[in-house]
């Protein structure tokens, strides 16, 4: 062993050997644990210490050696603090991890009936082991896809749920990255239109012990261990480093077909819960660093997060190892951006959510984050925890709202017209002021919590008996629909309803302002059997049944996301004309009554809406470079109305003749053939249906427009 360098923290393979960092302020002694292929334990101390970071080099150490650390110091659980050398920890910053948990009771550090009193029983056979990486990777030409903002589609999706059950993948990459990776896969994901995939947790996570003693796992992955690496379980190739060049090959394979890949990342708590949890790696090397402590009674944790901890990003340690995580996933691991759990919990400063806390304040001036797609979900479980709206410039964020809203519409419940038209514009009521653009609201009507689209509109209430808990868990504010039936049914009726309801939230996220989010599977129909909180169902209840897939929802699904991304007046840049979304002289967007009436401002603030029509002008759209690139104008209805009824058509000056494109209450909803409407027309819509037309017009490409609009200006 050599003194070694403190930084960069964790195990650092240099092709001569291996240095090894570890921060614990709290620390009077840190053995450094390695074990051979047979398990067997060598310990050494760290013999190095600057500014409380332990640190050691050992020669001729290669890459695949298995180690961990324990941590001599105070065991004062009334002080915060919990150092206890007979507990096996892993290291924060290990970039693989082999191994899961044996719920031995020696995971515990203390005596089980007695939490304040230190058990002293060797974990070390019960616990993974961090594991030593080598760094070199060929990446080849790898690049970005680096989709704008308003141009992107994300996918929300689960590298075993997506992969699974998929009849053209091969059994033994089944459930994996390379499963991600295979071209049946990624040319679906191509072929579909989407552009970003945004990843269910991949940091190396647990599965919690009540789980296993009823059967369960820990399916969707909210309980990381290991912020640097990529989750053991979804490695076809092995498990001693593998797993990290598995996962770099399927980024890559990723972004040669052009798809951007964002990992749904947990900052805002660990996988050791509360005073009562496990010791596995923060607890034992430093608790007070690294967890947010009751104040007054440092025995216990706050809990902002629903989990039994907070992770402390007041402290500076704390907030570096986050950091260094995400420039990690950026620079050595290829991904394009992160979506945060809870992000809420990581802005409160001592009690408050705190917009400009240290958090925020390191990734708005980081060079390498900064730079990434960076979206929020805009709450946590604490006191004044929802924070819809109130993310700094940089971040987009979960709209909530907008899934709410949406979802209200199509169950016919009361809902201003003001807030709809909100919604569908991309929410500039909740994002303008702070000098954020449309695609600030990530726009959802479904997601991995809640039910799935099939499920929306076939159960009222959840159907949780599988997870073991009465069925307690999971919310009871679904805001669904049932069509009418509870559950599965042959009547056909309620089946074509329920297959209409679909292709409405379908037609109303992808034209909306902002940037959609598709939960992954709803474009094949896929259902949970009404179980709305599916995070420990890793079986069929939550992979993607390929073999059943609704065809002709998957076909409707493609053309619309087509739809949106051939026409930039669907996913514009800025918001319209004049930053309202309704109002005197307004260009660019104007909203009907169903008579074709322009709406007043009682229309607005009526209590029930279901009905509404909406004209979208591309006349006056630029692109990037600010050349004039004019886009279709378009008639947009909405009918959430219980019967059919008659919508006109606009007047004469705001287009002529129009030219349908889909209707949700055909099937298939695009026509083959497009009939034509004369403006003032009368329209037949069906009950809970969306139209959309397109005006017929000349359409001039961008060079002819910017040439007859300079022709124009030289003559007056």
């Amino acid at each position: 062993m050599w003194a070694g360098q403190p930084y960069p923290l964790g195990a650092t393979y240099d092709g001569l050997g291996v240095n090894f960092s570890l921060f614990s302020e709290v620390a009077e002694r840190v053995e450094l644990c390695l074990f051979d292929a047979a398990g067997q334990e060598t310990r050494v101390d760290l013999p190095e210490t600057t500014g409380f970071v332990w640190h050691g080099y050992v020669p001729q150490l290669s890459p695949g050696q298995r180690y961990g650390y324990r941590v001599h110091g105070p065991w004062a659980p009334a002080q915060g603090k919990r150092c206890n050398p007979a507990k096996l920890l892993l290291d924060p910053y290990a970039k693989a991890i082999e191994g899961n948990i044996d719920w031995d009771p020696a995971v515990f550090p203390y005596r089980m009936g007695d939490a304040d009193t230190a058990e002293d029983s060797d974990s070390a056979p019960f616990v993974p082991r961090s594991v030593v990486i080598t760094p070199f990777f060929d990446w080849s030409d790898d690049r970005p896809p680096r989709h704008a903002p308003n141009e992107t589609i994300i996918y929300e999706t689960h590298v075993k749920g997506l992969t699974m059950c998929h009849p053209g993948v091969p059994a033994e990459s089944r459930g994996t990255y390379a499963g991600m990776a295979h071209p049946v896969v990624v040319e679906y994901l191509q072929a579909l239109g989407i552009t970003t995939v945004e990843l269910l947790p991949v940091h190396q996570f647990v599965h919690h012990e009540h789980l296993v003693e009823k059967g369960l796992r820990n399916y969707w992955g909210y309980d990381s261990i290991g912020y640097f690496a990529p989750h053991n379980e979804y490695a076809s190739s092995g498990q001693a480093g593998e797993q990290v060049a598995e996962f770099k090959g399927m980024v890559m394979a990723l972004h040669q077909a052009g798809l951007e890949v964002i990992l749904d990342v947990v900052y805002n708590h660990t996988a050791e819960g509360n005073q009562l949890g496990p010791m596995l790696s923060f607890r034992g090397i430093d608790n007070e660093a690294y967890y947010r402590l009751v104040p007054d009674d440092k025995r216990f944790y706050t809990d902002y997060t629903g989990t039994g901890n907070t992770l402390n990003v007041r402290h500076p340690h704390t907030l570096q190892l986050i950091m260094d995580s995400l420039r990690y996933w950026i620079m050595e691991m290829h991904v394009d951006g992160f979506r945060f759990d809870l992000a809420a919990a990581l802005a409160r400063g001592f009690h408050e959510v705190d917009r400009l806390s240290a958090f925020f304040d390191l990734i708005q001036q980081d060079p390498v984050v900064s730079q990434v797609k960076l979206i929020a979900e805009p709450w946590d479980v604490g006191e004044g925890g929802y924070q819809v709206g109130n993310f700094p410039p940089l971040w987009s964020e979960w709209n909530g709202r907008y899934r709410d809203t949406v979802r209200d519409f199509w169950r016919r419940q009361p809902e201003t017209l003001a807030d709809l038209g909100y919604r569908l514009t991309g929410s500039s009521d909740l994002y303008e002021s702070t000098g954020r653009r449309p695609y600030a609201s990530v726009n959802f009507v479904t997601a991995h919590d809640g039910f799935t689209l099939a499920d929306l509109v076939s159960y009222n209430d959840k159907h949780n008996e599988a997870n073991g808990e009465d069925n307690r868990d999971g919310t009871t504010d679904n805001r669904s629909w049932n069509c009418g039936i509870e559950g599965p049914t042959d009547d056909p009726d309620v089946l074509a309803l329920r297959r209409r309801q679909q292709r409405n939230f379908l037609a109303t996220l992808l034209l909306s302002q902002g940037m959609p989010l598709l939960l992954g599977g709803d474009e094949l129909g896929r259902s949970q059997g009404g179980n709305n909180n599916a995070y420990c169902q890793d079986n069929e209840i939550s992979w993607y049944a390929w073999t059943a897939a609704d065809e002709q929802l998957l076909e409707y699904s493609s053309r619309l996301i087509g739809l949106r991304r051939e026409h930039p007046v669907l996913r514009r840049r800025r918001w319209f004309q004049g930053r309202s979304i309704h109002g005197e002289g307004t260009g660019d967007l104007l909203w009907f009554t169903p008579e074709a009436v322009e709406m007043g401002e009682q229309e607005w603030e009526r209590g029930l809406v279901d009905g509404v029509g909406i004209w979208i002008s591309g006349a006056e759209l630029r692109g990037s470079d600010y050349v004039p690139r004019p886009d279709r104008t378009f008639y947009l209805i909405f009918s959430a109305r219980a019967e059919a009824s008659t919508f006109r058509l606009p007047a004469k000056e705001l287009g002529e003749e129009w030219e349908l494109i889909f209707d949700t209450a055909r099937e298939p909803s695009f026509p083959v053939k497009s009939p034509r409407h004369a403006s003032r027309a009368q329209l037949k819509v069906e009950s809970n249906s969306v139209v959309l037309l397109c005006r017929v017009e000349e359409v001039e490409s961008g060079a002819a427009t910017l040439l007859r609009r300079l022709e124009g200006a030289a003559t007056s």
